[in-house]
């Protein structure tokens, strides 16, 4: 089975490396630079959890291309001499229209962070803890015309703790979209992988989030303010606060009783 990676993230690199792992044939990479154009954003911007892929790539004599914007038309051509059979997204920016997915005659395939239909759209996990979620999880699911709503292949939760932070609710996503990876490949190889539709009365859909997005209400409760501080830290830019016209970045808070209050 010849299988195109798309990504351009921690989590997608650590997916492709997996898929060698596995002993998968992967033919050909397509990734995105660190920063590029997307269509909320009049001026490029900075994907906070990017990582290369060039040395994967060699380390496995893997063709690696990268996407300078939406249009797939740049490496279509590229796509179609690689001959693919399955294509997985992991940590990728732009849709993948029709055009490019009728190249896969097995379809493509995406890891999204949350337990779709719920949390459809951008940051997931980050949404997921300014919410006060207290689980998630991570879904294969086929990609289709409308995002994040394509046939569920498999699906997994885990908890959200109230100590946890975005790098450590990413590092249990991270942990839970390996086991799923490995489990499905081999169904999907051989057509025995589920496809479950989803219920789409039950999907919510959340937007992209910028770095002024991060600007702190105080008027908030306590424990919304903990999510929101919590969602944010590293390796995000921070909640933040102004004080006397000078921007504060708040990388971590706690909740305490004070005695009287």
């Amino acid at each position: 089975m010849r299988i195109v990676f798309f990504g351009a993230t921690v989590l997608g690199h650590r997916c492709c490396e997996r898929l060698f792992e596995l002993g998968e044939e992967v033919v050909g990479i397509l990734s995105i630079p660190e920063e590029f154009k997307i269509s909320y954003s009049a001026a490029p911007v900075r994907n906070v959890n990017y990582r290369g892929f060039e040395l994967l790539a060699v380390k496995h004599g893997v063709p690696l291309v990268y996407a300078s914007g939406s249009a797939p038309e740049e490496y279509l051509e590229t796509l179609r001499s690689w001959k693919p059979d399955l294509g997985i997204v992991v940590g990728w920016y732009y849709l993948i229209p029709a055009a490019v997915r009728q190249l896969f005659p097995l379809g493509v395939t995406a890891i999204h962070a949350s337990l779709l239909p719920r949390y459809r759209g951008n940051a997931p996990l980050v949404w997921a803890i300014i919410n006060g979620e207290r689980e998630t999880g991570v879904t294969l699911f086929y990609l289709d015309k409308e995002v994040d709503a394509g046939d569920i292949i498999a699906q997994r939760s885990f908890p959200i703790d109230v100590a946890d932070t975005i790098k450590t609710v990413s590092e249990k996503a991270t942990a839970v979209a390996l086991e799923i990876l490995s489990e499905a490949v081999p169904l999907l190889r051989t057509g025995r992988a589920p496809r479950t539709p989803q219920d789409h009365s039950l999907a919510t859909q959340f937007p992209a989030r910028r770095p002024e997005d991060g600007l702190i209400d105080w008027d908030q409760s306590p424990e919304s303010l903990h999510n929101f501080i919590r969602a944010q830290t590293r390796p995000y830019p921070g909640a933040f606060t102004v004080i006397n016209g000078k921007k504060v970045i708040i990388w971590d808070a706690e909740i305490q009783e004070i005695d009287g209050a």
